[in-house]
């Protein structure tokens, strides 16, 4: 349903908040622009901003970052992800967002690391990315999308609306958080480029067939054959420029997102016409994402995906504990602590993820569908399956949490 108050039912037509699926989309519209003449793949960003410029690390960016790395998590910048604003909150502009400076609820967009040499997810990265391309076309972000990508693709019920247009809002989810409506319904995400795509799973459906049928070779799509290649080639072990990649069995490419009261997934194979866009509007959606992309999978007889989730492993409070503290790495912080029923996770929201044990030291996330080994000395734990391949290294220890 739409939300729990009018118990509403959703259609195909329902538009819910994409998350970070924007990335992939915002991607998609940066290399059009690539391949117009009008942006270059490999040149310093700075070049193409007509009103901000990224100040310039001599020892972290010294030639400044590219669009490539931009578009790849590779640049080295700041800013994981942003926790959205109530619908009757002051906006920032881009440039506040990326300089951090009120009403701005997020940090500067800065290099923290050399650029071009590791992966780092950046959220700031892709405001960055979202400035440059309404500099360049000289047009309003949201309307350089709906012009070269939504209304070409027939994408009629998405737009880069925040806060969302009366069209969005005439059949539009609202967020929910513990089967509760979140306060004000929904968050407005001024990041654009990174979070503020409202679409119908239908929509999304659209741009991954665009771009499959674009990877297969035929032309007259968003991006030339050449480009949507050049797109899904690893920049990183499993991240192009925009997408995910997912390499265990026949080649993959897709993305999922988290905003407030929203989940989202999609996945699409490289070489056939196959894929799924799934959107939901609960706080623990991914569960119920899970069930339908593993049913789905099943159906279609994609056996890398349909693989029975793993039993868990019940593992006693001292066992647990040893994967207790805080970890950082690759623009990510977790705090894990253990409580009679689990290891729980919290990256800074407003609740806690349990995690599932599929051994002493390997660990699935009930929401996001993670997997995570530790070493085994517990001093770090890795990504392995579901996202990127990050390390995440322990800085401190943290208490027990009394049960």
């Amino acid at each position: 349903m739409r939300d729990t108050v009018s118990c509403a039912p959703v259609n195909p037509d329902t538009a819910f908040q994409s998350a970070s699926i924007s990335k992939l989309a915002t991607a998609v519209l940066a290399l059009r622009l690539v391949e117009q003449g009008k942006l270059k793949l490999d040149g310093d960003i700075n070049a193409a901003l007509h009103s901000w410029q990224l100040p310039r690390d001599p020892k972290l960016a010294p030639n400044g970052v590219t669009l490539r790395q931009l578009l790849s998590h590779t640049a080295g910048l700041g800013v994981h992800g942003f926790p959205g604003y109530l619908p009757d909150a002051p906006l920032p502009t881009p440039i506040q967002i990326l300089n951090g400076t009120p009403p701005s609820n997020s940090g500067a967009v800065r290099s923290v690391l050399p650029a071009g040499v590791q992966w780092t997810y950046s959220g700031g990265g892709y405001v960055l990315t979202q400035l440059a391309l309404s500099d360049v076309a000289g047009v309003p972000f949201p309307d350089l999308a709906e012009r070269e990508m939504l209304r070409p693709l027939g994408m009629t019920r998405s737009a880069y609306a925040q806060p969302p247009s009366p069209a969005i809002q005439s059949n539009m989810a609202f967020g929910h958080i513990s089967g509760r409506p979140i306060r004000g319904n929904y968050h407005v995400y001024p990041e654009l480029g990174p979070a503020g795509l409202w679409a119908s799973a239908g929509d999304l459906a659209r741009l991954l067939i665009d771009l499959q049928a674009s990877a297969a070779g035929q032309p007259g799509h968003r991006l030339s054959p050449a480009m949507t290649r050049q797109m899904l080639m690893p920049i990183t072990a499993n991240w192009g420029m925009g997408p995910a990649l997912y390499t265990n069995g026949p080649a993959r490419f897709g993305h999922d997102g988290l905003n407030e009261g929203f989940q989202s997934f999609m996945v699409a194979y490289v070489g056939k016409g196959e894929g799924i866009a799934v959107l939901t509007n609960g706080g623990q959606g991914r569960r119920l994402m899970d069930e339908i992309v593993r049913a789905v999978a099943t159906d279609y007889h994609w056996p890398e995906i349909a693989a029975p989730a793993a039993q868990e492993k019940r593992l006693l409070k001292a066992e647990l504990a040893k994967a207790m503290g805080r970890f950082e790495g690759g623009g990510l912080a977790v705090d894990l602590e253990a409580r009679r029923d689990g290891l729980y996770a919290n990256t800074g929201g407003p609740s806690s993820e349990r995690l599932v044990a599929l051994s002493p030291d390997r660990y699935r996330s009930e929401t996001m569908g993670l997997v995570v080994e530790f070493a085994k000395d517990f001093s770090s734990f890795e990504i392995v399956e579901g996202g990127p391949p990050v390390r995440l290294i322990r800085v401190n220890a943290a208490p027990a949490r009394k049960p």
